[in-house]
């Protein structure tokens, strides 16, 4: 296991090393830079003012050495300053990570926990009316727009009932009780959690069902209904521990890039997340706090990864992983 687990950190530096460079690469090839945003901001700016930022900033270098300078700073823990907050780029992103990991580990964890029985349900059912009607809610999950299930849910339960906000984050003032706090936060969290759940949960769905079926026709599930065995034991205990394991690499995906694709429901509702945060570091050039955002929804799906690999083999005894590098 160590062995193993010594082998994935090797990898997962150099792929972040190898990220790294080519966002950096992405980023620096962009038209325009920093200095010609404060040029549009302020005419009176002269052509030898702009140069002198250049130079100041480091931009006037070849991108080559501007991205060795970078990554020498970032080996020593300096990411660099973020030019849209003027702050760390580590302090800008960290409170955004959490509000990101909030509200994508509440949906995915709903989805998940709905999905999984609900396929499992379809499938013990083949071509039932059940199975239509959870193959139909699926595919209007899967085919609906996110921007318009967020706007569909703006106007019923924060325009029309008002029971919601209809987005932005709770103001808890200082002093006020635990319980009044949560509830002011789950609140705000109701409507992007709900869009998010079902965003999530009609894929989640599909895939668990159909490793269901292909489980089912299993010999070893024939045999077990052969001996009598219950028909629980044969679902949950027979077919769901097999069917599980392809199931958790998409899980693993999905909360990977969660961390970086819930930028449409982060917008519609007001999130200050991490979705948005790299978005508008991109349109506004600024290259520390997009290229360290990307990093970190990069780091996000290989622990993922590492995390449904793990999982396998407390799913599945026959999987090993102790010879692995």
């Amino acid at each position: 296991m160590s062995r193993y687990l010594a082998s994935r950190a090797v990898q997962t530096v150099v792929t972040l090393a190898l990220m790294s460079f080519v966002v950096y690469l992405l980023i620096g090839l962009m038209p325009g830079d920093p200095i010609d945003l404060m040029i549009a901001g302020d005419p009176k700016m002269t052509s030898a003012d702009a140069a002198r930022l250049r130079a100041v900033y480091g931009i006037d270098k070849p991108l080559m050495e501007r991205y060795l300078a970078w990554a020498g700073q970032a080996l020593q823990g300096n990411f660099g300053y973020s030019r849209s907050f003027n702050q760390p780029v580590l302090a800008v992103l960290w409170p955004r990570l959490l509000n990101t990991l909030v509200l994508a580990g509440i949906a995915f964890v709903l989805a998940t926990a709905i999905a999984l029985p609900l396929g499992i349900w379809a499938a013990n059912r083949p071509r039932s009316r059940t199975d239509y009607l959870i193959n139909l809610l699926c595919f209007a999950g899967i085919s609906a727009p996110p921007f318009w299930l967020a706007l569909l849910l703006i106007t019923l339960f924060a325009v029309t009932l008002g029971w919601l906000p209809a987005g932005g984050m709770a103001d808890i003032r200082p002093g006020t009780p635990w319980p009044a706090a949560l509830a002011e936060r789950l609140r705000f969290l109701a409507l992007p959690v709900v869009t998010l759940t079902l965003v999530q949960l009609g894929g989640f769905t599909r895939f668990m069902r159909g490793a269901m079926i292909e489980a089912l026709r299993q010999d070893y599930v024939r045999t077990a209904r052969a001996k009598g065995a219950p028909e629980r034991r044969v679902l949950w205990g027979h077919a769901f521990a097999n069917a599980l394991a392809p199931v958790l690499t998409i899980l693993a995906l999905s909360f990977g890039g969660l961390l970086s694709g819930a930028l449409i429901t982060e917008t519609m509702f007001a999130w200050p997340g991490m979705g948005k945060a790299i978005y508008q570091a991109i349109l506004d050039n600024d290259y520390n706090l997009a290229l360290v955002g990307l990093l970190i929804a990069t780091l996000a799906t290989i622990v993922g990864n590492l995390l449904a690999d793990l999982a396998y083999v407390w799913v599945d005894p026959r999987v090993s992983i102790a010879g692995s590098a």
